[in-house]
């Protein structure tokens, strides 16, 4: 039996590609430009693995990679999706992580990253600073360390 399609989104709206469901009636998320997964702002683990599992090719490895780290470096961390990105964050701190992706990379951005050693070298924002992650360059050592920077640090909002 094949797939059903099922369009989301106006056009110009996110939904230029189509959501599918399987035979087995799970919905896949639509993939917005540069194969970003659109989910829907949400609150908690579940919306970021289902954002992760929707990552083309070996860009959801990266995101596994990401996760992991960062659920092993900051026990309690609170996520959420926001603006089609996984966001992590202390509760009443703020937001200090997000990651999204791209066509060729996955863009790992800091909130406060003018305030890390040494300073991510993506952005020329007042206080982000990112890393664009392609593949096989995931430097887990150097994350590391910017993650528990980042968590010793004010937020970015209210997570």
């Amino acid at each position: 039996m094949g797939e059903i399609h099922a369009t989301t989104g106006a056009a110009g709206k996110g939904g230029r590609f189509a959501a599918t469901k399987s035979k087995l009636g799970a919905a896949k998320p639509a993939l917005l430009a540069g194969g970003n997964p659109q989910i829907a702002k949400a609150d908690g683990d579940a919306p970021v693995q289902v954002y992760i599992a929707a990552m083309p090719g070996w860009k959801g490895d990266v995101g596994r990679r990401l996760d992991t780290l960062i659920v092993r470096t900051v026990p309690g961390v609170r996520k959420a999706v926001k603006w089609n990105s996984p966001f992590y964050g202390i509760e009443g701190q703020g937001w200090f992580l997000s990651f999204h992706t791209f066509t060729n990379y996955v863009k790992v951005t800091f909130f406060q990253g003018t305030s890390l050693r040494p300073v991510p070298p993506g952005g020329k924002a007042k206080d982000a600073r990112w890393i664009d992650i392609h593949e096989d360059d995931l430097d887990e050592a150097q994350v590391t360390t910017w993650i528990r920077q980042a968590v010793a640090l004010p937020g970015w909002g209210k997570s």
